[in-house]
């Protein structure tokens, strides 16, 4: 009987106010296992680089997928998340036979899945797929600061930094972020 082929899906972006949501779906493949993965959030930004070069070239197949800012503030940011989920597993070169998703909900795919409550600190593929949809979500907020460097987005990444919350009140919004988002739309209509 051939081996079950499992992906482990992560996303990255949730929390800030700009920029996209971004999920990966990586299938490590047998044997393959990058020194010192883990949960992305608890690694340097050169670490993650480093296991993102790794794990795209040594695992057996990943995909990084997003939902748009529009897409976000048109569905709330956990559909979105769960629809850039969804993207990245159809994404993969040929379907796993089973999504291992990091948290407590699944996005609706055409295979088995299941949810990992901590999945990113306990499952190898969703660690590699959370380092994936960070270093690409970092690399998408760094080509945005270029569009609009008055945010500082290459340094907050569009989080709710004090920084950030200064920039939002002194130049207001950008097309970049997110409407539907309390501070942000708090200034759109000129609160505080």
């Amino acid at each position: 009987m051939a081996e079950q082929r499992i992906a482990g899906v992560d996303e990255a972006g949730r929390g800030p106010l700009a920029g996209p949501v971004v999920a990966a779906a990586c299938i490590l493949g047998r044997g393959f296992a990058p020194m010192g993965l883990t949960d992305s959030k608890k690694l340097s930004a050169s670490q993650r680089g480093r296991l993102f070069d790794e794990i795209i070239v040594g695992c057996e197949a990943f995909a990084i997928a997003e939902a748009t800012v529009a897409e976000i503030d048109s569905v709330n940011i956990l559909h979105a998340s769960m629809l850039a989920m969804r993207r990245a597993v159809l994404s993969l070169p040929t379907l796993p036979d089973l999504a291992l998703i990091d948290g407590n909900r699944s996005p609706n795919l055409p295979i088995l899945a299941r949810s990992v409550v901590k999945g990113d600190l306990t499952e190898p593929a969703i660690s590699a797929a959370s380092v994936l949809a960070k270093v690409y979500r970092d690399r998408v907020m760094d080509y945005i600061h270029e569009m609009h460097p008055e945010y500082n987005f290459a340094k907050h990444k569009g989080y709710p930094t004090a920084a950030h919350m200064s920039a939002l009140a002194q130049h207001g919004v950008c097309s970049w972020h997110r409407r539907s988002f309390g501070p942000v739309s708090r200034v759109i209509s000129g609160g505080s």
